[in-house]
């Protein structure tokens, strides 16, 4: 970890048994430069997060003082595990999020990366810090100081983890949203090399070492379960710095830029970025997405960004949330409420952009997508009923048209 809230980098950790007994003196010149704790925080009042701020020490005069911190007498019990709620692409958003801090801040340490990763999930459900797993990690990132996770702001992101070493940084968070907990570090909310000391280090409970790290959680009420119940959200945001290293926050990016660009070039337009976009599972070039509403001249622009220079890329997307898939299949409903699609096949010559003609009527030719039958279970003996036309997404030559089974039918 780094130097606060940060870097196990070492090429491998050892950890260290705790060892209790008397903690040394500090002596009195060391502790002269020390400033004093801030007062424990009652349960009526919710401890405030300040930007870090370290003691006016060496590294030498810092160990000492860190050595005379004694460990927490009493339980340090496990964290409960964590399960994420959300759907795919937040999911996504949220392991990517996990994984940066767990590679910038560890290296490619597994024992480093849960303990960092399991700080961040004590974090998430403190109501101290931000609802969100993104939240979290990039907490002060706005600020000139005193982001949380000093990566954010640092310049580390200018380095890249290997694809080897991304992906198992990705398997240690994807293993802690689904319930993985790294017991040793308990309910611990902050961390530190024992090089340094934070201005707040001597006024929360030392709970464990790793290595060069100590982890704190705060002391009284606060560091206690009951402090961990907060409700969390699912809600992950786009992390722009995070684009060259995670496709779905260079997604997430790059739709939310276009849409504030179309929506600046036209006049009169209110047109926000999609609310969902996700890349289908099983096939990378693919993509469905909620759709801003009006001015649907405009979906092209936001596929092609999505697209990027991909040269083979299907783009589907949808006005209304109840319609748009979540997972392989699609529905010969959802097949007939899709509002757009864009289809790309550089080797084959091919680029189309079609439309629901009955959702957005349009004028020219090859505008808008086949319609097809959709359809509607009906009772033994009682009469046929037909529901609505369907889309397919693509426009072919005209043509007797089979009808289309009832089951799933996966994405086109």
């Amino acid at each position: 970890m780094r130097a606060i809230l940060g870097g196990i980098a070492a090429s491998s950790l050892v950890v260290p048994a705790i060892v209790a007994g008397r903690a040394p003196e500090v002596p009195r010149a060391i502790a002269a430069k020390v400033k004093r704790p801030q007062r424990v925080v009652a349960a009526t009042e919710v401890p405030v997060v300040e930007p870090v701020e370290l003691q006016d020490l060496t590294p030498e005069d810092a160990r000492v003082f860190n050595a005379s911190i004694p460990f927490v007498r009493g339980p340090r019990p496990a964290a409960r595990p964590f399960l994420f709620a959300g759907n795919d692409m937040q999911r996504a958003r949220a392991t990517d999020c996990l994984a940066a801090a767990a590679w910038y801040e560890a290296g490619d340490d597994p024992v480093g990366q849960q303990a960092v990763v399991q700080v961040v999930l004590n974090r998430l459900r403190h109501p101290a810090f931000p609802k969100t797993i993104c939240g979290v990690v990039f907490q002060g990132q706005e600020r000139t100081t005193g982001c949380q996770f000093t990566f954010a702001c640092d310049g580390a992101l200018a380095r890249h983890p290997s694809e080897p070493a991304w992906e198992r940084a990705r398997q240690v968070a994807i293993k802690a949203l689904n319930g993985a907990v790294f017991a040793k570090v308990g309910y611990a909310t902050h961390y530190h090399t024992d090089w340094v000391v934070p201005y707040w280090s001597a006024s929360l409970d030392k709970l464990a070492e790793v290595h060069t790290h100590l982890f704190f959680r705060w002391t009284g009420w606060w560091g206690t379960p009951a402090a961990f119940r907060r409700t969390v959200s699912s809600d992950e945001p786009v992390i722009a710095v995070l684009g060259n290293i995670s496709p779905v926050h260079r997604l997430g990016d790059a739709l939310a830029e276009a849409a504030t660009a179309i929506a600046a070039a036209t006049p009169g337009a209110a047109i926000a970025s999609p609310l969902a976009t996700n890349t289908v599972p099983g096939e990378p070039d693919s993509f469905t997405a909620l759709l801003p509403d009006g001015a649907p001249e405009n979906y092209p622009a936001l596929a092609k960004t999505a697209c990027g220079t991909r040269p083979k890329c299907k783009f589907l997307g949808w006005t209304d949330r109840t319609m748009l898939p979540d997972g392989t299949a699609m529905t010969p409903a959802q097949m007939a409420g899709m509002s757009f699609s864009y289809l790309r096949d550089q080797g084959a010559g091919l680029e189309r952009e079609l439309w629901n003609c009955r959702e957005f009527p349009r004028t020219g030719p090859g505008l808008c997508m086949r319609r097809q039958v959709v359809p509607v279970a009906t009772s033994t003996g009682g009469p046929v009923l037909r529901g609505p036309s369907g889309l397919d997404g693509i426009r072919r030559r005209e043509e007797p048209v089979a009808t289309p089974s009832p089951t799933a039918t996966k994405l086109l």
